[in-house]
């Protein structure tokens, strides 16, 4: 895909508090301890998250470089940060493109990003800004989705999305995983005048209430949800309750299984 095409799925209030509310206990919690076991973070250090929605990872960074360290969050999106600053009033929250990040040369011992950056429009523009950003010696870590391939649960939502919407449908579901190549994302980072250090595939989990949540979540929280003609959504409802049946727990939740890719870099 090119990336110029690439989704940058923007939220509205509603959806960011629902974001909060939802994912990141849910969901995103769960990888910060990946990302900042890798990237060394301790007392005193000057930390980033860039992309940082509504700030799970700089809330946990902050956590660990105490009352001598200091943490900012940068997103291009308004109302994630509106959330971010009501959560955690404390924290630097900065709005801004990934791109041409709004900070001066050196500013910070460690960069992280996590869960964002493949949605970002030219994430080897992001990579530059992070170098540009950490001073020398300092860490740049970023963790994203793996690969389609190494999610067998979505790859299965993903078909019966396609065969019930279309390709278009398709490329929407799969931005998530755009980034989930390793050694593509690690040459990422080299290019980008970084010196890998280490590298991982951490697995976590996801849990849904039910398949009919799945659908719900999973649709709605891509611009796909409001584009479905009559009728679509509750044919892929209807063909997930089948293809996902091997994921439910005798109380009736979905859990399965998220491999995700880790990537750990100095300047």
């Amino acid at each position: 895909m090119n990336r110029a095409e690439q989704e940058t799925f923007q939220l509205t209030a509603e959806l960011a508090e629902a974001y909060e509310a939802w994912f990141v206990p849910g969901f995103f919690a769960q990888w910060a301890p990946h990302l900042l076991d890798g990237a060394g973070v301790a007392a005193g250090q000057r930390v980033l998250d860039v992309g940082c929605g509504t700030g799970i990872v700089a809330r946990t960074a902050a956590e660990r470089v105490g009352s001598t360290g200091t943490v900012a969050g940068v997103d291009l999106n308004e109302a994630m940060l509106a959330v971010a600053r009501r959560v955690a009033p404390e924290l630097q929250w900065r709005q801004g493109d990934a791109g041409a990040l709004p900070f001066d040369p050196a500013s910070f011992d460690v960069v992280l990003s996590q869960m964002a950056m493949m949605f970002f429009p030219e994430p080897a523009a992001a990579l530059r800004e992070m170098r540009r950003v950490v001073r020398p010696g300092g860490t740049v870590g970023v963790l994203v989705p793996g690969s389609l391939a190494t999610n067998p649960p979505y790859e299965l939502f993903v078909d019966v999305v396609t065969r019930n919407a279309g390709e278009e449908a398709r490329r929407l579901v799969t931005s998530y995983f755009a980034l989930g190549d390793l050694d593509g994302l690690t040459g990422l980072l080299t290019d980008a005048g970084l010196d890998v250090t280490a590298t991982g595939s951490p697995v976590g989990e996801f849990r849904y209430d039910s398949i009919d949540q799945l659908v719900g979540v999973e649709l709605d929280s891509t611009p796909l949800g409001g584009r479905l003609e009559p009728g679509v959504r509750e044919a892929i409802l209807a063909d997930c309750q089948n293809a996902l049946a091997g994921y439910l727990t005798s109380t009736g939740e979905v859990l399965f299984p998220f491999e995700s890719r880790l990537v750990i870099a100095t300047k």
